[in-house]
């Protein structure tokens, strides 16, 4: 014959083989919702916690900081003002902002120690802004090429991509075949584009887009970078002005003790020859003919 004892027998060994316990906690799992508009985050447990169970809400936002929105049973500051606690368990919030991006936790215990906890995401949509693009305008042949590109309001983070005269640039360049000679290197997720030794190939106007699925893609002004080799003549130019220069001083000096101008122990610092380089010395020589 089944009896009750046996009924609650059976129940306890199926309980002990399964290992389910009877204390959850349930949220939603993931929440989407545009900036500015309401939203309700629930949180449901099992009556094994009893009439008088802990609730608590716990927020962790994207960089990691945690603080009570509810604690036991009650809204924290600054949350009062905006949400409310419904149903004994739900938050309810009037208005959200990129700032409530992040993790929220429902834990629930009671006097016994029985213990629960569920965790829901909450993504605030905001559409990217015009990113922060940084182009160099000149680059040395041979040389790196660094261009980033950021937005910081866009919910969830932009992803990026970045255009040369106008044509899209594949993440990767050599999954297709015009672009197989390109050799830059592109991470959609930070919008850094390198060039690690940039060719004349790779001059052109280049401008990044911030892509998010929360509103339309936004794009920086395009700017000419110019790939140059080096200006060996400039450099000798600029090295002869500056030796000219030098020279220039030395023989002001020297002219200034030849007149009388300057005192013997500066003459006798200053003009002594074996201070200065022989390239300095003929041309103070050639100065002074």
């Amino acid at each position: 014959m089944f009896t009750s004892s046996s009924f609650v027998s059976v129940l306890l060994f199926s309980y002990a083989a399964t290992g389910v316990s009877g204390f959850t906690v349930t949220t939603q799992t993931d929440v989407r919702v545009k900036e500015n508009e309401a939203t309700d985050l629930t949180c449901q447990y099992s009556a094994d916690f009893g009439s008088n169970a802990r609730l608590e809400w716990k927020f962790k936002d994207t960089k990691g900081s945690q603080v009570y929105v509810v604690y036991d049973g009650k809204l924290t500051q600054p949350y009062a003002s905006r949400v409310t606690l419904f149903s004994g368990s739900n938050l309810r919030f009037s208005k959200v902002t990129r700032k409530d991006n992040g993790e929220y936790s429902c834990e629930v215990s009671n006097a016994n120690n029985q213990f629960g906890e569920s965790t829901v995401r909450l993504t605030v949509l905001v559409p990217p802004s015009p990113p922060l693009c940084r182009i160099p305008t000149t680059i040395t042949t041979g040389k790196t090429a660094i261009l980033s590109c950021y937005d910081a309001d866009g919910s969830p983070p932009p992803t990026y991509q970045w255009y040369k005269d106008g044509t899209l640039l594949p993440t990767d360049p050599t999954s297709l075949a015009a672009f197989r000679n390109f050799t830059y290197k592109m991470n959609a997720a930070s919008g850094k584009l390198e060039f690690p030794r940039a060719s004349k190939m790779d001059s052109g106007q280049y401008f990044c887009e911030a892509v998010n699925n929360a509103g339309p893609a936004q794009r920086c002004k395009a700017v000419k970078m110019e790939v140059r080799d080096l200006n060996t003549g400039g450099i000798v130019a600029g090295v002869i002005v500056a030796l000219l220069l030098v020279a220039l001083l030395v023989f002001g000096i020297w002219y200034a003790n030849k007149k009388g101008y300057l005192p013997s122990e500066f003459s006798a610092l200053y003009l002594n020859p074996s201070i200065y380089p022989p390239v300095l010395i003929n041309i103070l020589i050639l100065i002074c003919e």
